[in-house]
């Protein structure tokens, strides 16, 4: 483990042991991507509130957190989750849900066209585009290309095999291509205040000095 990754690891130690400046670099480091993952969940008027109450129960946890950099990221989106799912009970609304889970199999499509997709939120430019989605897809999208996970973490934050979660990302990114080829591909769009994926940048940095995963490429999905 280097770099980045081994960074925000030590950061993640150092603030279950009480460091609040290393707090602060793991917030900066994930706070932005998990943001983005909330409001896939509740919506841009609620995201904040659910994200405050996110950090206060993974600031009151973190002593009982065990895991390098990736685990934390997997355990954050975790709670996250449950916060927005208690949200959504409490206002008495449900997240609209598009086909059946059990449709999802461990093999996905054969197509190539979700690379375009997958190139444009690398870019920041589809994340308004990611509500238009199913809830499934859009939440498996988020966990794998924003937020960073691997296949096996973001299927334990969903409470499904890792199979589905692939299944699902890749619809996912297959119908954000149609959207973005019915919406001409513009160029002007923002990740709404999700900073965007990255290509490899060699000593690049993000406050703090633990910058964020790298968008995964297609064949890693």
């Amino acid at each position: 483990m280097l770099g980045d990754e081994a960074e925000l690891t030590a950061a993640v130690l150092a603030a279950q042991n009480g460091d609040e400046h290393a707090f602060r670099t793991v917030y900066r480091a994930v706070h932005p991507r998990l943001l983005g993952y909330i409001r896939t969940l509740v919506g841009e008027a609620d995201a904040e509130d659910v994200a405050s109450e996110s950090w206060l129960q993974i600031a009151r946890d973190i002593d009982r957190f065990d895991g390098d950099a990736d685990r934390f990221r997997g355990w954050a989106a975790r709670i996250a989750r449950n916060r927005a799912l208690d949200h959504i009970r409490m206002r008495g609304r449900r997240p609209s849900v598009g086909g059946d889970e059990t449709e999802l199999t461990d093999k996905p499509a054969d197509s190539d066209t979700a690379d375009e997709a997958l190139e444009a939120l690398a870019t920041g430019r589809t994340m308004h585009l990611i509500a238009q989605l199913p809830q499934d897809q859009a939440e498996a999208v988020v966990l794998r290309v924003v937020v960073g996970l691997d296949a096996k973490s973001a299927a334990d934050t969903l409470g499904k095999r890792p199979g589905a979660v692939r299944t699902a990302a890749h619809r996912g990114l297959k119908k954000l291509a149609e959207l973005l080829g019915a919406a001409g591909a513009d160029d002007t769009a923002s990740l709404d205040g999700v900073p965007p994926q990255r290509g490899p940048r060699p000593g690049a940095g993000s406050p703090g000095g633990v910058t964020q995963s790298h968008a995964r490429t297609q064949k890693d999905m």
